[in-house]
């Protein structure tokens, strides 16, 4: 039976991640330090940096702490002390006022390993941002690993006859010579994660065929994901201007922006537009440091349909708010134009996007307004956990990537 790819959300966790996401926190970014470079999966003792804007302005006192996970993301029982050199909670202090521009801000940043914090281990970690009452403001996950396994990853067209437009396969090998691994199935776990989001992963999964010093994962239907579609994209990079997908700026107390409209197509096909599957880049042409100079703009997002979706509620959906569900990015319906209409402050730059539609069932849909075709490319990573029998503690020994190909 296919494994759905995306999660389950319940209405409770939906009022969660909108109470626990301040409407003040902006712009919230976790990448290493190397240019155009999303992802926040990294060898171990690579530079991280967490980045955010606080639109209050008002020079808050925030803290970070780390916070160690196993392999599926539950509670460590390892002390911090035994895998970070100092401390696992202290203060941000590189604070720094925006200049110039109509919305005030707050830019906080924080390196990660720094010299009160290194970490010693490799595995899955959480990192949260607390403030002056040690509440949680937010918290983003990274992965740190080790290159002791080799991890091939092949991405081809679904087999299966009832997906075979719609859906992609992964196949992958873990080869680990110079480890000792006694028992794949107990010690070995693996995550395959989809375009860099939490909420698209397949994990539970156990080798299809053991070879010396070699485990191969080759499902037919198991490791399935939905093709989706390209996603949508605009361009902020000029404040007073339109640019990419942009047709109209006003300024008001502050610049908005209205986005070209999109217009639903139950009967769409598959178009090439490349994309940076969900991500987003700060920038702003005018200036010389996006990170304080870059204004914010209220987007105006617009989706054309011929009816309301009846019992379903439509969001704007990508990794400005981690790929997450909450009121802000809400759609709303006029009856009077048959639009879905949403408006969100986002800081200038280049930002990638689609639509998600939650129905009565609960559950995350972002196929139904864009598609879903086998031909998008889309980029998977594969996560080899490793924990021998008696350990206390989950490694990441390996990290595999791969991209659909139409010629596979």
């Amino acid at each position: 039976m296919i494994k759905f790819i995306l999660k389950k959300f319940t209405f409770i966790f939906l009022i969660f991640c909108s109470l626990t996401n301040a409407q003040n926190i902006k712009t919230i970014q976790l990448r290493p330090l190397q240019e155009n470079n999303f992802v926040a999966i990294v060898p171990l003792g690579t530079t991280l940096e967490l980045s955010f804007d606080d639109l209050d302005a008002d020079s808050k006192e925030y803290q970070y702490k780390i916070e160690r996970k196993t392999h599926d993301w539950k509670k460590s029982r390892l002390l911090s002390s035994q895998f970070i050199n100092g401390f696992d909670q202290n203060t941000i202090i590189d604070v720094t006022n925006s200049f110039n521009t109509l919305q005030n801000y707050t830019h906080y940043k924080v390196q990660i390993p720094n010299a009160n914090t290194a970490i010693t281990k490799s595995g899955n970690y959480l990192i949260s941002i607390l403030n002056t009452y040690d509440e949680v403001v937010f918290s983003r996950r990274f992965v740190l690993y080790e290159d002791k396994a080799i991890v091939p990853v092949s991405v081809v067209r679904s087999r299966n006859t009832k997906t075979l437009n719609t859906q992609q396969t992964v196949q992958f090998s873990v080869n680990y010579n110079g480890l000792r691994i006694n028992n794949p199935n107990q010690e070995i776990n693996v995550t395959i994660l989809k375009n860099n989001n939490w909420q698209e992963t397949i994990s539970n999964l156990s080798p299809t065929f053991y070879k010396p010093n070699q485990l191969l994962y080759t499902y037919t239907n198991k490791t399935n994901f939905w093709g989706g579609n390209e996603y949508l994209n605009f361009d902020s990079k000029l404040i007073r201007n339109t640019s990419l997908n942009i047709v109209k700026v006003l300024r008001d107390d502050i610049y908005h922006h209205y986005i070209y409209p999109f217009t639903y197509n139950k009967y769409r096909q598959y178009s090439y537009n490349p994309d940076i599957n969900g991500q987003f880049l700060v920038r702003n042409l005018e200036v010389n440091n996006s990170n304080t100079e870059a204004d914010y703009a209220l987007m105006h997002f617009t989706l054309e349909v011929e009816e309301m979706f009846k019992e379903k509620e439509l969001y704007i959906y990508g990794a400005f708010n981690n790929f997450t569900i909450s009121d802000e990015n809400r759609m709303y319906f006029d009856p009077k134009t048959n639009t879905y209409r949403a408006n969100i402050l986002l800081k200038q730059g280049f930002y990638n996007y689609t639509f998600a539609s939650v129905g009565k069932d609960n559950v995350l849909n972002t196929n139904e307004i864009n598609g879903s075709f086998f031909e998008t490319e889309n980029e998977y990573t594969v996560l080899v956990y490793y924990k021998p029998i008696g350990s206390l503690y989950d490694r990441v020994i390996g990290v595999g990537k791969g991209y659909f190909n139409q010629n596979n």
